[in-house]
Formats: C-alpha cells, structure tokens, sequence
C-alpha cells in the first residue's frame, strides 16, 4: 500500500461536514485510526495531536480521527477534550477497510473484533507515504509531526 495513491473516500465527520481525501488535495493528510472516543489511551493520544496541532497546520497537514463511534459521541468527545481537528465516524467499516485496520483483538480476556490503533501519513498528492500499526501512544504524535515536516 506504501507509495500507492490512496483512493478517493468520504465519511461523515463532526461539525456538520464531510470529509473527503479528494476535498484536501494540496494538504497532507494525517489519519489517526482509534479504537474508542473517551478511553484512556484515544484521549490521550487525542489530546497530543491538539497540542502540536499548530505545527501540523505550519506543515501544510489536516488532522483526521476516525472511529466507529457515532457522530453524537464524537461530537462530545471533540467538544470536552476542545479539539481543533475533525473526527469522522466510520460505523459501516468502509474507510477501516480501506486501510485494513479492522484486527481481532483481545479485550478483557476475550476475543472481539475492533480497531487497531494506526497512523497513516498521504501526501499533497494523494499517495500513502508512511504508515504506522500497532501504535504506541506515547512519543507517537512527535514521529508522525517529525515525519510530516519531511515533505
């Protein structure tokens, strides 16, 4: 999937909007995958793409989260944790698959199926240039910030 164009998509996303890959063309796009609004590891994770937002937008990059929560949980989550970026709700999986996100997943010692926490970096022309899996919170929004300025 690296250096490949990333095909056209849209979800709903909060505020009212839409959000399209075509719609950003020029920009960078950063897409965070999450697996649940207001759990810990997703706040957090959240909150340090917030604080370096800025640096982001300097960079010529949009931030997109993206969860299967509903729009309603999005909107409150965006809205306590005062995020400057969108949050698109995927409930039917078609923006997950695109990027084969959808893992099986232990929780509480049993098996389900839900989001692997990922990160993927599309350039001003649409292509996939960098993507991470299995994500570890911590120190993450700096490499994806330091990754992004590289272009």
């Amino acid at each position: 999937m690296l250096d490949t164009p990333i095909p056209d998509f849209s979800l709903p996303a909060t505020n009212g909007t839409t959000f399209s890959r075509a719609a950003q063309a020029g920009k960078v796009i950063v897409i965070y995958f999450y697996p649940k609004d207001s759990t810990p590891g997703c706040t957090t994770q959240g909150q340090n793409f917030r604080d370096l937002h800025d640096q982001f937008v300097a960079a010529n990059a949009v931030i997109l989260g993206i969860s299967r929560d509903s729009l309603k949980s999005h909107e409150n989550f965006k809205a306590k944790q005062a995020f400057p970026f969108e949050l698109g709700s995927d409930a039917d999986e078609a923006v997950c698959n695109l990027f084969g996100v959808i893992k099986q997943k232990m929780m509480y010692g049993k098996q389900c199926r839900g989001i692997e926490r990922s990160t993927f970096v599309i350039d001003s022309h649409g292509v996939l240039r960098r993507e991470w899996r299995g994500v570890k919170v911590p120190g993450h929004v700096q490499e994806v910030l330091d990754f992004v300025k590289t272009l």
